[in-house]
């Protein structure tokens, strides 16, 4: 199922991706795509429906990230061998993990902004994986059972924020606005997420061109490796890296800037289409 939230923004309804392409309204149905109903049997239940039955949603309406109530969005860093590179920094031996603010969660299309005196606000395309199940110490082989779906994320950075000063990574991944997340939450059984294509278009150039196969520690390690240290929730977001092409890698650095058009995409996954404006 390709599963997703629809509407103004914090009043999203839950809808599902048909056949044809079109949103159906799944508000009869459940409250929202999000908590209990990412569990397994909260997702039978959905793919028992008949898309047909369901009230198509108004045409162009907005869509909202694809999972709502998150509780904990925690990343990956350095999950490429190649992005590490570009970014001067050694391939870490175990996952490197640090957490984005909830509230920096936005939709897919919705608009990026630029912090107040940002200079070296960056792009990063990722897979993101969202959790289904209560996971606490989860072995790797049962790993995949804990996952909801998986969709595309944006982590949005500010280099400067993140690495210099007292060089904290979580103040630069959590302004507002920095995590877009979907179009769509799509099901482990209609993606296989261990090499898909990823790019990234700023202004129409390609600036990133990679792929999930590069990525060090996998999807089910992650899940695994972060369990040990936490209890994850349903509804929880793991983004787990990106490939390389990143602002703060190219020479000279380039960033976004007010007007700059990002085109964010992961082969099955969709794409995300956003405008970068300055903070009022």
């Amino acid at each position: 199922m390709k599963l997703v939230r629809f509407g103004a923004a914090g009043a999203e309804k839950p809808g599902l991706i048909d056949a044809d392409g079109k949103v159906r309204d799944l508000s009869g149905v459940v409250p929202d795509i999000a908590g209990a109903v990412l569990g397994r049997d909260g997702l039978a239940r959905l793919k028992a429906l008949d898309p047909a039955s369901l009230p198509l949603a108004p045409q162009d309406s907005r869509l909202g990230a694809c999972v709502g109530s998150v509780g904990n969005f925690i990343a990956v860093g350095l999950n490429y061998a190649d992005h590490a590179a570009e970014s001067g920094m050694a391939v870490p031996a175990e996952p490197v993990l640090f957490n984005k603010a909830p509230s920096c969660i936005v939709g897919p299309d919705d608009t990026v902004l630029i912090p107040r005196g940002s200079q070296k606000t960056d792009w990063e395309v990722e897979l993101a994986v969202v959790i289904g199940e209560r996971a606490s110490y989860v072995s790797e082989a049962d790993a995949l059972d804990y996952v909801a779906g998986f969709c595309v994320c944006n982590d949005v950075s500010e280099r400067a924020y993140q690495i210099e000063g007292t060089g904290q990574w979580m103040k630069g991944k959590g302004c507002p606005t920095f995590g877009p997340l979907g179009p769509w939450l799509v099901t482990p059984d209609e993606i296989d997420t261990a090499n898909l294509a990823m790019t990234l278009k700023l202004n129409g150039e390609t600036v990133q061109n990679g792929s999930t196969g590069t990525m060090v520690f996998k999807v089910p390690h992650l899940v695994h490796y972060i369990s040990q240290f936490m209890i994850l929730e349903p509804g929880d977001v793991i983004t787990t890296g990106t490939p390389p092409g990143v602002g703060m890698g190219m020479k000279p650095p380039r960033y976004l800037k007010p007007g700059d058009r990002m085109e964010v995409s992961i082969e099955g996954l969709g794409t995300q289409r956003q405008l970068v404006a300055a903070t009022a």
